[in-house]
């Protein structure tokens, strides 16, 4: 291959570029290096990174090639051969990494106890911070000619933010307490965190995060379906209040018994209910609403104590007159009184 007097970085079709290997490897002493704006070049001798050049122009010497020469031993003065593979990194263009959580992080929530399959997605920067560092632990073996484009980069750190947005998201609703449907109030809090977190698994890498966002937290209308249902109970309590929602809910289930085939024990089954849980809650619902007839259609007789339907005059055990009694001062008697609480005639 011909000596080259004169590296450079001449373009690629593709913007969205990491790194590109120069196509030659035989340079001599006084072949000019050209650093353009927004790019490193790296010498590579052996594996090594032997020396970085920032923007600038610059003629190879052993002046500036310290760490080069006493690789290659090269010689002092003149046009002397010698090879070496120069890298071009590109520091302008940001990586702009769009993530999400394929499959969803599956967990109870704390305050509906229901089972939820929670989902999020969002967007991170970064940028490079150490170039040896990057290039060492990114980099492998690239043929000249051949470059690194960002993609290849996202889809590997895409799996590092995945983790510990779950892991975050994880500990944030089974260790503090926080329902699935709180999380959206505290996007900003959690995405602080999550970039504390990967932010050091990142600079072992030589990158720096810049911007961290989770733009959303959800779950699955189905999901959502069931703690609606708790949701709309729960209102229905507040509303109704204890006794009145404790009957209706017996209701429904006496309902539901009476469309079950297999009748009220089959439905008490069917919910996941023994017997005893059934027997409980008949004995709770008898206690809550009483007897309906005596509440409702009967009155009980002050004197005999026998239960008649309301709007008799008399009772039909011991003939207790419901009419109003007048004292004969002209007080109004009590039904069932026996003195009269003004004069104390007997009565």
């Amino acid at each position: 291959m011909a000596m080259i007097d004169v590296v450079r970085f001449g373009g690629l079709k593709s913007r969205d570029w990491l790194i590109f290997k120069h196509p030659s490897e035989k340079l001599v002493l006084g072949t000019q290096l050209i650093v353009q704006e927004g790019q490193v070049a790296i010498f590579v001798k052996g594996g090594v990174v032997a020396d970085v050049f920032g923007p600038g122009t610059y003629t190879l010497n052993t002046n500036n090639l310290p760490i080069l020469q006493r690789l290659v031993n090269l010689p002092f003065g003149g046009d002397t051969p010698f090879s070496a593979e120069i890298y071009f990194v590109n520091l302008t263009t940001k990586l702009d990494l769009g993530w999400g959580t394929s499959d969803p992080i599956q967990l109870i929530d704390p305050k509906f106890y229901v089972k939820l399959r929670v989902r999020a997605y969002g967007n991170m920067v970064l940028r490079i911070q150490d170039v040896v560092v990057m290039f060492r632990e990114i980099v492998g073996g690239l043929d000249n000619g051949d470059w690194v484009i960002y993609d290849k980069i996202k889809e590997y750190f895409r799996g590092i933010v995945v983790q510990k947005v779950k892991s975050a998201i994880g500990e944030e609703i089974i260790s503090n307490g926080y329902s699935a449907l709180d999380l959206s109030i505290k996007l900003e809090s959690l995405s602080e965190q999550v970039k504390e977190r990967i932010s050091p698994e990142f600079e072992k890498y030589g990158f720096a995060v810049g911007n961290f966002f989770i733009q959303s937290i959800n779950i699955p209308d189905e999901d959502f379906a069931g703690i609606n249902e708790i949701l709309k109970d729960k209102a229905a309590f507040e509303i109704m209040g204890d006794n009145r929602y404790a009957t209706k809910r017996s209701f429904d289930v006496y309902q539901g018994a009476a469309t079950n085939q297999n009748g009220v024990a089959g439905a008490f089954a069917a919910g996941g209910m023994g017997m005893g849980a059934a027997m409980s809650m008949g004995a709770a619902m008898g206690r809550t609403m009483g007897n309906p007839m005596q509440n409702t259609n009967m009155i009980e007789c002050p004197n005999c104590r026998a239960q008649l339907p309301q709007g008799v005059r008399f009772c039909s055990q011991c003939g207790f007159s419901f009419a109003e009694q007048v004292c004969e001062c002209g007080t109004k008697l009590t039904p069932g009184a026996k003195f009269c609480p003004q004069c104390g005639k007997r009565l």
